[in-house]
C-alpha cells in the first residue's frame, strides 16, 4: 500500500504513457503480491487467535487484547495513515473468536461463507461505483495534490476523512473478508497443515485455482466494462487466498526441521506490530513531510525500489534487535495494557 501514502484517494496514478516497467511490475504484482500477503497474515492471525485461546483458556483475555489492538488501530488511522489494518484485524478477530470452540467443519463453512459474502458485497458496491482512468498530468490529480499539501491541517483533515470512509467500509466488506480468512486459518491450524503441509492432490487443486484466478484477474485489468471493474477485487481476494495457501506450503516445506535457519524471519514475526507501525511512520515522513513531490514523479519501479530499501532496513533491525530485547516496543506495550 505504499502507493496510497501520496494521495490516498487515488493510490498509484500512472503517466499518460507509462514506462514498460510499470506494465511488468503490475503483472507481477497482480499474480504474486497484491493481496497475497494480506491474506497470508489474516490466515496466520486466525491461527494465532486459536493458539492464544488454547494457552490461556480465557475468551475474556483474548477479547481484551483485541480491544487494545482496536484502540491502537484507531489512533494509527486517525493520526497517521487512513489505510490502517489493525482495527480490521481486531474486529475480524472478535468475530472469528466466536467460533473457537466450534468443530472444524463449521469453522471452514463459516470462513468460506464470510469470504463469499464480502466478495459479493464488494462486487455490488463496485458495480454501482463509477470507474474512471486518471493520469498523473490530469488537472484533477494536480489540484488534489496542491490542496492536500497547502497546509498541515489539510493533510490531517484529509487523512481523517479517508479513515472515516474506511470505517464505513469495515462492516460492509473488510470485516467479512478478513474474518473469513481468519476462520480458514483456524481450520488449517486445527488440521495441522501449518506443520505437515497439504497433500499432493490438494496442492494440485490449490495451484490450479491460484493460477486460473490470477490469470482471470490479470485479464480483467485491461477490460473497461462496469462488470469487469466490479469483478476485479472479488476475484483478487479469491486468487490471493489460494496463492497464500501456496506460500504456506512452500514455507512449511522449506522450514521442515530447519527452524533455526530463519531467525531473521522469526524475529520479524515477533516484531510484527512494531515493524508495521514503523513502516507507516517512515512512509508518512517521506511522502508527507520531506519529499511530498515524489508522488508527482514516482513510477512503479521507484516505489518498489523504495520499499525494497525499507524492507532491507527492517530486516537488519530484526537481525540486531533480538540480541538486546526480547519484545518489540509496541508488542511490550500491547502485552502490558492487556
Amino acid at each position: 500500500n505504499v502507493y496510497f501514502f501520496g494521495l490516498f484517494e487515488f493510490g498509484y496514478v500512472p503517466l499518460t504513457n507509462p514506462p514498460l516497467s510499470d506494465h511488468i511490475i503490475q503483472c507481477f504484482s497482480l499474480i504474486f503480491i497484491d493481496g497475497r500477503f494480506r491474506s497470508l497474515f489474516c490466515l496466520l492471525f486466525g491461527a494465532g487467535l486459536y493458539i492464544q485461546w488454547q494457552r490461556w483458556q480465557s475468551h475474556e483475555k483474548l477479547i481484551k487484547r483485541l480491544k487494545i489492538l482496536a484502540v491502537l488501530g484507531l489512533l494509527h488511522g486517525f493520526l497517521l495513515w487512513a489505510g490502517d489494518i489493525l482495527l480490521i484485524y481486531a474486529c475480524a478477530g472478535w468475530l472469528a473468536a466466536k467460533y473457537l470452540t466450534a468443530d472444524a467443519t463449521l469453522i471452514l463453512k463459516r470462513g468460506v461463507q464470510f469470504l463469499l459474502l464480502g466478495a459479493t458485497i464488494t462486487f455490488l458496491i463496485s458495480l454501482l461505483e463509477p470507474s474512471y482512468v486518471i493520469s498523473r498530468d490530469a488537472d484533477t490529480f494536480i489540484d488534489s495534490y496542491q490542496a492536500l499539501h497547502a497546509t498541515f491541517s489539510a493533510l490531517f483533515i484529509n487523512n481523517v476523512l479517508m479513515f472515516v470512509l474506511m470505517l464505513i467500509a469495515l462492516p460492509l466488506v473488510t470485516l467479512w473478508m478478513a474474518a473469513g480468512l481468519m476462520l480458514i486459518g483456524i481450520y488449517l491450524y486445527k488440521q495441522g497443515l501449518f506443520v505437515s503441509g497439504f497433500t499432493t492432490q490438494s496442492c494440485v487443486f490449490i495451484t490450479a485455482a491460484a493460477l486460473l484466478l490470477s490469470l482471470f484477474r490479470l485479464l480483467l485489468q485491461w477490460q473497461y466494462s462496469p462488470l469487469s471493474y466490479a469483478l476485479q477485487e472479488p476475484v483478487n481476494w479469491l486468487a490471493a487466498l489460494f496463492t497464500a495457501l501456496l506460500y504456506i506450503q512452500l514455507i512449511v516445506k522449506l522450514c521442515a526441521n530447519k527452524a533455526a535457519s530463519v531467525p531473521v524471519l522469526q524475529a520479524a514475526g515477533r516484531l510484527a506490530l512494531s515493524l508495521y507501525i514503523s513502516q507507516s511512520v517512515m512512509l508518512f515522513v517521506l511522502f508527507k513531510i520531506i519529499f511530498p513531490e515524489w508522488v508527482l514523479s514516482f513510477n512503479l519501479l521507484d516505489y518498489w525500489l523504495l520499499v525494497t530499501g525499507l524492507v532491507l532496513l527492517q530486516i537488519l533491525v530484526c537481525a540486531i534487535y533480538p540480541r538486546y530485547y526480547n519484545d518489540g516496543p509496541l508488542e511490550a506495550l500491547w502485552r502490558r495494557l492487556s
